[in-house]
Formats: structure tokens, sequence, C-alpha cells
């Protein structure tokens, strides 16, 4: 071995790459592709992981080190490719940060499916005070979050959608990192996060992504100029990487809809799909969102004609029709849409919370809203909880709403009595009513990237 090539072993070597990255240098490509080598095949430890991270944290990457991150953990396992399966359209995908009463999934991949659009969305749990699309999915009975591959194609290709969790051969690179940054105190790193996010869907073999930030006290990033910084590096390392993307910044400062809760979530998705109930925030939310996804894949040519056809697909019940498709086709209930009652379950305990004085809602604590319902059971605090798929929270006010005695903040689904009474201080102590009526600020406070 020649000195040169000896002194190039040397410097990639995992603590001379923590110590650059340490002192605040810029990482080659050949670095951060080592390293990922590393935590892929497990010859790299964890305490090098996690001072990596907590490395990156501190000193943060540049775009062109998180292009390279991001590509080489996507590129660490499978990369699903659908070149084969000629489908007839782009194949698509949304991503949320995540919020509480978040269904927005559930009502997106069949409806930009109606359209033309083909979504392989590979979905999470809950995470903390936010509820996850699969704790939902799995309150469905029968319903298979975890299909082989060739089911999930399958279903992709014939159904337009198909919604499932991550596969253990997907980007494996970041599933050991998050774990570690999960107890190192560095989730926060904004382009660790960007790759997390982005490796994933760059393995999923996607050709346009849009991102939904969200900001305000139900959201992981409470300011709106973090979520902005979070939503301007995924959307600038996506297309860095090859994958058309947009983002907007949704308003977070009251729960998505009005329920919170996993079977309760799925039921008010069906409602909206099938026109019996549409909260107006989630129904605009949901078409922003999935307007973006059709400019972005080339199925429209601007938002007004995008929104044109999404209301089509909504109000004709396309929509509502593949969603019953996808559920049926990955095991779950045929006749989920016409009986949801029969399959999705409901805690006993019904308990309407009122508030100690008339007024309008002036300001929601969404994050106490969401913990009270991760400790009613609808959550996760570790890992190896088990979840209450049919506990949470129904009726919600928002921002604006009046409060009278015969109107309460919020109807909770519990077990007990006793869990309902906490439950209920807490969604109280959440919620403030003022004597004047405010105005909440718009749902999309910016767009980035994409038209």
């Amino acid at each position: 071995m020649t000195a040169a090539a000896s002194a190039a072993d040397a410097g990639l070597l995992p603590q001379e790459i923590i110590r650059r990255k340490r002192d605040g240098n810029a990482l080659s490509a050949a670095e951060i592709e080592s390293f990922v080598r590393g935590l892929t095949d497990g010859t790299i430890g964890e305490g090098q992981v996690a001072a990596f991270a907590m490395a990156v944290f501190f000193r943060g990457l540049d775009m062109a080190e998180r292009v390279v991150l991001t590509r080489a953990m996507a590129r660490s396992g499978r990369i699903i490719d659908w070149s084969d399966a000629r489908l007839p359209g782009p194949i698509l995908d949304k991503h949320s940060t995540g919020g509480v009463g978040d269904k927005v999934s559930l009502m997106l991949a069949p409806l930009v499916a109606a359209c033309g659009g083909f979504v392989p969305m590979i979905s999470g749990r809950g995470l903390g005070h936010t509820g996850g699309t699969l704790d939902k999915l799995d309150s469905i009975s029968g319903y298979n979050t975890t299909p082989d591959m060739a089911l999930f194609r399958k279903v992709v290709a014939e159904v337009g959608c198909a919604i499932i969790g991550q596969t253990a051969d997907l980007a494996p690179a970041d599933r050991r990192l998050y774990a570690i940054r999960d107890v190192t105190a560095t989730v926060e790193s904004i382009p660790l996060i960007t790759a997390s996010i982005l490796s994933k869907k760059l393995a999923a073999g996607l050709q346009g992504l849009v991102m939904d930030v969200k900001f305000g006290s139900g959201a992981f990033m409470v300011e709106v100029t973090q979520a902005r910084e979070l939503a301007e590096s995924i959307v600038a390392v996506a297309t860095g990487a090859g994958l058309p993307t947009a983002a907007l910044l949704t308003d977070m400062n009251q729960a998505l809809g009005r329920t919170a809760g996993n079977a309760l979530e799925v039921r008010e998705a069906i409602d909206w799909l099938t026109g019996k109930s549409r909260d107006l925030r989630l129904d605009a939310v949901t078409l922003a969102l999935s307007a973006e996804m059709l400019v972005v894949g080339g199925l429209a040519s601007t938002a007004a004609d995008a929104e044109r056809r999404l209301a089509e697909a909504r109000d004709s019940g396309a929509a509502a029709g593949r969603f019953q498709r996808m559920i049926t086709a990955l095991g779950g209930p045929a006749d989920l849409i016409e009986h949801p009652e029969q399959h999705l379950p409901l805690a006993p305990v019904e308990r309407r919370v009122t508030a100690d004085r008339s007024g309008f809602v002036a300001r929601i604590d969404v994050r106490g809203v969401g913990l009270a319902v991760l400790a009613l059971g609808g959550g996760r605090r570790r890992v190896e909880d088990r979840v209450d798929y049919g506990v949470g929270v129904t009726d919600m006010l928002g921002l604006g709403d009046e409060v009278r005695p015969d109107r309460p903040l919020a109807v909770l689904r519990a077990r007990t009595e006793s869990a309902a009474d906490q439950a209920a201080d807490a969604i109280r102590r959440s919620v403030e009513v003022a004597d004047e009526r405010v105005s909440p600020g718009p749902l999309v406070r910016d767009r980035i990237g994409g038209r």
C-alpha cells in the first residue's frame, strides 16, 4: 500500500470523520458514504454513531453534504424500481412532519389516485404527542400494514395507492441512525431530519413529492421560522437528489379536523370521502396538498385546474371507491365505507368536556390535546406499548368557535370514568376561552419550491 493510499484510508476512519465534523469541516462524499456503509453493516459502533449525530447537531451539514448523506442512506437498502410496472401515471407521495388529528393521508392517497397518480405511501407510527398514519390503519380490522413487496406493488398498480409501513430493507441506515438520535437528544437536527425523510422517499422510487411542514403549538417545529428552514432544506436537498418537490407550511395551532384518536380519525376520513361531513379546515388542507401533488406530477397545469379535478373526484365518490379498494386489497373489510361502526373499535365511556364559561375559543395548546389522547391510551410512551385504537377526542372546537353550555369543548371516548376525568381536565387546561372572537391565521402560511 502506498503512503497516499494509507493516508486516504486513515481519513475514512470513523473517528477521523467525526473529528472533522466536530471541528466544523465539510465532509467529502467519500467520507459520508464510508460512514453510511459502516452504519449499515454494523462496523461502526453506537458510540461513534451518537458522536457523529451530536457533531452534526452542533456543526450542521451544508446542502452538498445533505444531498450526499440522503442519497447514501437511500442506497443503503432496497430501491423500489417501478419501471417494469409500466404505470400510466406519475409516482407521487406526500409526507407530513406530524400533528394532532392529521388524517390527511387517508383521504389524499385515494383522491390523487382517482386523478391519475400512483401513490406508494410508506408511513410511520405515532411519535410523542402526534398520531401516526399506520396506527390509524391498524385500527381497521384485518388491514395489513406490513405486506410483502409483491403485494404492495400489486395494490399500487391496480388500485393506484397503498399505505404501508417501512420495510426492513428500505433505507436501513436511516433506521439505525434515527434510533440512536432518538435517545441522544439529536432528533431536532434539520440536516438529519432532511436526510431521514428523503432517504426513504428516494428509496420508494418516487417521481414527485409534496411536504406538509407544520408549525404551531401541536407541531414539532413550533415557530414558523423553524418550519420554513426545514421546508427549504427538504426542497433543496430533494431537488439536488433529482426528486421534484414542493412544500407547504401549514398551521397546527388547532387540531386538524374534529377528531384525534386512531379509529375516530378513520371514521372522520370516511365521512369526508363519502360526503357525510367535511370539516372546512381538513378539507382545505387536504385539497391544497393534493393539488400540489397533481401539479408536481404533471397531472394538472395549475393549482386551480388541480383543485377542480380533485373536487370532482371527491364529490363523485371516485376517491371513496379507491379507498375501499385499497382497504380490501390489503386485507380489510369489504364494507368498511358502508358500515364503519362494525369494523372500528369505540371505547365505551363518552364524556362531554364543558368549559367553565361561555365565550369563544381564543387559544389551543394542541400539544396538550395530543398528550391527553396519549394518556387515554391512544399512543405510545415506549416503543413496546400497546395502543388502544378506540379512545380519543371527537367534536373538538376550533379557534374562534363559540363555547356555550350546550356546546362542549370536545367529547371524549375513554375506557374508564377515571381516565375520562383526567383527560377532561387536560382538555380544559389546553383550551383558553375569551369574550372576543379571534380570527385564525391562514391555513397555508407559505409555499416553497415546485411550480
